[in-house]
């Protein structure tokens, strides 16, 4: 068989295939693909409970920043996963935000039940 004959067998294939990957998926409710690190830390961050320090909730009373721009930039900030801080139980992470909220970057302490927002940083 020549290319030509073989190609619509491909793509035949490949379409039926992409069909039923799509059809399991909305079986299963994935919303989201979060298997980056940069994703994986930021969906970890956002369903645990999170806890203000007294310097952020400094930051937020003098009306620098509001918690809607914390929680977007928990949504699809930058993680500086390469420079994170292991202590004892929990792992601290830089978390820069993107667009129009690059200035400002989170210093955040992930443990296991609860993310505590350290400090609010801006360059």
């Amino acid at each position: 068989m020549t290319f030509k004959q073989r190609l619509p067998y491909f793509l035949g294939g490949l379409t039926i295939g992409i069909i039923f990957v799509l059809f399991i998926w909305n079986k299963k409710g994935t919303q989201s693909f979060d298997y980056g690190p940069n994703a994986r830390v930021l969906k970890n961050i956002r369903i645990k409970k999170r806890i203000l320090s007294s310097e952020t909730l400094a930051i937020i009373n003098s009306k620098k920043i509001d918690t809607a721009h914390i929680s977007q930039i928990l949504e699809n900030g930058n993680v500086d996963i390469w420079n994170k801080i292991k202590l004892d139980t929990c792992i601290q992470y830089n978390i820069q935000g993107r667009k129009n909220l690059k200035n400002i970057t989170l210093t955040i302490i992930n443990c296991n039940s609860t993310a505590i927002i350290k400090d609010i940083s801006f360059q």
